[in-house]
């Protein structure tokens, strides 16, 4: 089965230069089209990505800013200067960043060149959760019962109360699961207000918050739409994205399973009339939740107007190359189908790789990429290779994992295989929650809610990992006569030599001691770096890298995450500091907020374990923190009353 977008042609519509406002996959994925149809491509970098692969690909690129700041792929400014000095012709926004920045497409309309997206009026429509509510009610769909009228935080609880608890604040220019707070009480309201609020702020310069009804058993449905400027509008099919994890996607899959056909049908009708209604034109994603426990009851909950993460999954199941219909649909060429000329065949499904560690809360990892074994047989977009440095200062998704069968059953076969035969080394990704995932009963059978990750808990299994790579590094090491690493205790399996423990150390700085009865072949991906000392290995679909380390080492202190001191607040992950909520002498008691840590586009809310008085507070806003540094340590008193 053919795991690429087909072109609808191989010419393009008239040769153009294209500067991508975006970085990584999304990058390549545009170049890829871009240059097949004829485009010149120019990409933009920060200093970080100088030697990533979207800028090696381009036809030609531009430096926008320097290593620290993710902030230079938002600079309406230093974009437009790129677009000026490479002479290009056409910008595409790619997704994230500025794609859905009115502004930014107005600005590029302005200068003459062509913005390959929806119109500057459609994006302001549908950027506005507020207004989009009320569009998507003139256009006849469905909407949660919410209150927008006010931004007043007691005109917002006063709604929240009324409506009923729990409730859902979220930010009105919102999307990618930014400043999106649960209330579940009056007394949660207030401080998840002010969360959300900052959140917004942050992420959208917009502090504007809906409060709306919350679905205690919600599925995240969405339709793919795109529109020409000749007036036709046409959907794509359904896709499912409900495996979320702080209501960012991490699981899809095209069409969306287990669904009345007609919830299907309309759900696809109410998308294409409410892109209908604001004349849309490019690609984009009309997103509705549906009640699990009432599968024909759903509800518009915002439209994305740009391309999508996911959108793979459509192009696998409709054919189609949806970068290539933008680009043209820019180009003001029609669609040149109708909705009877869509075709939908076989399943899709899509697992977003991210470096972030599922069993210590996600929290987001960096490192370097040491090792990446891709299978074939699937198709890998992704923005990393051999050497890749992940940092802190953009999104934690580095790939996509995409397949594609004749039916659901075929696909999560296919995935399973393939994330079982993944190996990424020297960086902890989420790959085997995504192959526990698919084992689960709620996946098996198509009723997954967005809940799914907060009901159940994903463990570590780094120890037994330990084992399978010590089986590697021995069986590999001793087909060597004479190894440089006999005086690590890996003499091989010759029966009448003693073989000492190897050590291995994780990627938190643990250090696991494994005796020499494990000699098993190891079962699935495995691969041994003897000159570095890594062992990279796949269990359960999570690849693990371990540092093989002398017997003189092995005493070496623990540096991972959850090492702080009892009396202190650590930070758990790299990030930056958003925000310091407590100063020396103030009383807390268990729970309390303390230092807000912003990691990978996602702000984190760190509070204390018990009651106390702040000592020192050794952290300011805007300071860079590492993995278990301290930012707040206490003095533990009895009886201790707030302050």
């Amino acid at each position: 089965m053919n795991l690429n977008p087909v072109l609808v042609s191989s010419t393009a519509c008239e040769p153009m230069r294209i500067l991508i406002a975006n970085r990584g996959e999304i990058a390549r994925r545009v170049i890829r089209t871009a240059s097949a149809l004829g485009h010149d491509t120019v990409a933009v970098y920060a200093d970080p990505d100088a030697w990533a692969p979207h800028v090696a690909e381009a036809t030609c690129s531009y430096r926008i800013g320097p290593a620290q700041l993710a902030e230079s792929y938002l600079s309406i400014e230093r974009l437009l200067a790129a677009a000026a000095e490479t002479a290009a012709d056409a910008v595409h926004p790619g997704y994230g960043f500025l794609s859905e920045n009115a502004p930014f497409a107005q600005a590029v309309l302005d200068t003459g060149l062509i913005w390959i997206g929806p119109s500057p009026q459609a994006i302001t429509a549908m950027g506005s959760k507020i207004e989009a509510r009320q569009l998507a009610k003139s256009a006849g769909v469905p909407v949660i019962p919410g209150f927008a009228e006010s931004q007043s935080d007691d005109d917002l609880r006063t709604a929240a109360v009324e409506i009923g608890f729990p409730v859902l604040i979220k930010a009105s220019a919102g999307g990618g699961g930014k400043g999106i707070r649960i209330a579940r009480s009056d007394d949660e309201f207030s401080q998840a207000l002010g969360e959300a609020r900052q959140e917004g702020e942050r992420s959208f310069a917009n502090a504007d918050m809906i409060v709306e009804r919350y679905i205690e058993r919600p599925r995240h449905v969405e339709v793919q739409v795109v529109g020409d400027t000749h007036g036709t509008v046409i959907d794509l099919g359904t896709r499912e994205c409900s495996v979320q994890r702080r209501y960012q996607k991490l699981f899809e899959e095209a069409p969306a399973p287990n669904l009345p056909d007609t919830t299907h049908r309309s759900l696809r009708k109410s998308a294409v009339a409410l892109a209908d209604s604001i004349g849309y034109e490019s690609t984009g994603t009309v997103e509705f939740i549906v009640d699990d426990d009432d599968p024909e009851s759903f509800f518009f909950l915002e439209m994305n107007t740009r391309l999508q993460v996911e959108h793979p999954v459509t192009e696998l199941v409709t054919g189609l190359d949806l970068v290539e219909l933008q680009i043209r649909v820019a180009a003001g060429e029609p669609l040149g189908m109708a909705q009877d000329d869509i075709r939908l065949s076989g399943h899709a499904i899509e697992a977003r790789i991210n470096a972030e560690n599922a069993a210590d809360g996600f929290a987001p990892q960096i490192g370097t990429v040491t090792h990446l074994e891709v299978p074939p047989g699937c198709r890998w977009d992704s923005g990393i290779e051999v050497g890749s440095e992940i940092s802190l200062h953009y999104d934690p998704m580095i790939a996509k994992l995409i397949v594609l069968s004749d039916d659901r059953a075929g696909a999560m076969q296919e995935l399973a295989d393939a994330l079982d035969r993944l190996l990424i080394g020297g960086v902890v990704t989420n790959t085997g929650l995504h192959r526990w995932l698919l084992d689960r009963p709620e996946v098996v059978a198509g009723r997954v809610t967005t809940r799914l990750l907060d009901e159940i808990s994903v463990s570590d299994n780094s120890s037994a990992a330990a084992e399978v790579a010590a089986s590697a590094w021995w069986i590999d090491t001793g087909r060597s006569i004479g190894s440089p690493w006999h005086d690590l205790g890996t003499s091989g399996f010759t029966p009448h030599r003693h073989r000492r423990p190897l050590f291995l150390r994780d990627f938190t700085g643990e250090v696991h001691e494994v005796d020499s009865t494990s000699s098993n072949e190891p079962q699935g991906a495995f691969h041994v770096d003897v000159v570095n000392r890594r062992v990279v290995v796949n269990l359960s679909g999570q690849s693990h890298t371990f540092l093989v380390i002398p017997r003189s080492e092995h005493w070496a202190p623990h540096v991972g995450t959850g090492g702080g001191p009892a009396n202190a607040v650590v930070a758990p992950f790299p990030g930056v500091v958003s925000d310091v909520l407590v100063e020396s002498g103030r009383a807390v008691l268990g729970g309390d907020p303390v230092v807000v840590i912003e990691a990978m586009k996602m702000l984190h809310t760190l509070v204390t374990a018990g009651p106390g008085v702040v000592d020192e507070v050794r952290a300011s806003p805007g300071d860079t923190v590492m993995t278990d540094q301290v930012l707040v340590t206490f003095v533990q008193e009895e009886a201790v009353e707030r302050s």
